[in-house]
């Protein structure tokens, strides 16, 4: 019996040698997210640095460096990929929102309340997104993936989101910027490193960013209260050029494939339980990565939360679609959403 247990126990990984040795010699230029964030350090890095060469038993490497490396800001991430400058990139969808708004249709700002709301929607937005970049790019879409939470940082006393008015507010994307100013606040747009000195000196009142890395920016030395309310999510998209995609052997696209959707599982993983530990760390913590930084925390009202849906319903929502047109009106109808449990037609 303990040899018939033993032999099957070898399928997988006799099955798992034999596809790695089949594998054609492929080396990939990979360009990643911001390399100063966790998930960047101990999931992404290790992935293309040493993962995928370990699990294709040397067939295929790959020459990664972070964004932040190359002097890239993030915005020219996905033209550059459909120039073929790299084969595959990693980056937030709300950068590129700007060129191509249908990006910001699964991390609206105020459309999801949860990690479970946000994932939902992601899967509906895949195919959508899919469909869009093969057409309209020349991109492959390879996942879709969260970050942590992006909630509110603000320098003076804040009790809820009826404390934006007359705030200014820097944000990151032009649904946050909408969500913003529905609430009569001051949409500012400012580089992510200009934030901590611009909360210190009073040129901004509040900023949005995530839970971990507003800490590890340091923000809560230029604020004092910490808001845990989603905003959104901060999306991310793993991308290859579509020429390049097509040209691969199709065992190769195969392996990638799998070994990207188990990095994406990691990755929202990582970053709801990473969440908690950013309020926490912002906070009284306990906190792993550091010492807690004492902000106070301001938890959100049940008025807050129909607020926020309010607020994407009449500002949000009409503004992407404005922004957007057909594509982002037939993409909303037909998928996003049900999937965001809003069942009436765009407008």
């Amino acid at each position: 019996m303990k040899t018939l247990i033993g032999t099957l126990t070898a399928i997988p990984l006799l099955a798992s040698t034999a596809l790695a040795q089949d594998l054609p010699k492929t080396e990939i230029n990979v360009v990643g997210n911001l390399g100063t964030t966790t998930q960047s350090r101990q999931l992404e890095t290790p992935f293309w640095t040493e993962q995928v060469e370990k699990d294709s038993d040397g067939a295929i490497t790959a020459r990664f460096r972070p964004m932040n490396e190359l002097g890239l800001k993030g915005s020219e991430m996905f033209g550059l990929l459909g120039k073929g400058v790299m084969n595959i990139a990693t980056g937030q969808l709300g950068h590129h929102s700007g060129q191509d708004p249908i990006n910001d249709g699964n991390d609206l700002a105020g459309m999801s309340a949860n990690y479970d709301e946000f994932e939902k929607v992601s899967k509906a937005f895949f195919p959508i997104l899919s469909d869009y970049y093969k057409e309209k790019l020349g991109l492959h879409l390879l996942t879709l993936q969260s970050y942590q939470s992006q909630v509110l940082y603000c320098a003076k006393e804040f009790k809820g989101l009826t404390d934006l008015k007359g705030k200014r507010v820097r944000t990151s994307g032009a649904s946050q910027s909408d969500f913003v100013a529905y609430l009569g606040g001051s949409p500012i747009d400012m580089p992510f490193g200009e934030v901590q000195q611009a909360l210190q000196q009073g040129v901004i009142d509040c900023a949005i960013t995530s839970t971990v890395g507003g800490y590890t920016s340091r923000w809560y030395e230029g604020s004092n209260y910490i808001y845990d309310l989603p905003v959104n999510f901060g999306a991310g998209a793993t991308v290859a050029n579509g020429a390049w995609w097509d040209k691969l052997d199709p065992a190769v696209q195969s392996f990638l494939t799998k070994e990207l959707d188990e990095l994406s599982a990691k990755m929202w993983e990582q970053n709801r339980r990473e969440d908690r530990e950013g309020i926490a760390c912002n906070t009284d913590g306990p906190c792993s990565i550091g010492e807690p930084a004492g902000q106070t925390l301001v938890e959100a009202s049940d008025a807050d939360l129909k607020l926020r849906r309010q607020a994407f319903l009449e500002g949000v929502l009409p503004g992407w679609l404005k922004r957007c047109g057909e594509t982002c009106k037939n993409a909303w109808d037909n998928g996003l959403a049900e999937a965001a449990g809003m069942s009436a037609k765009a407008d």
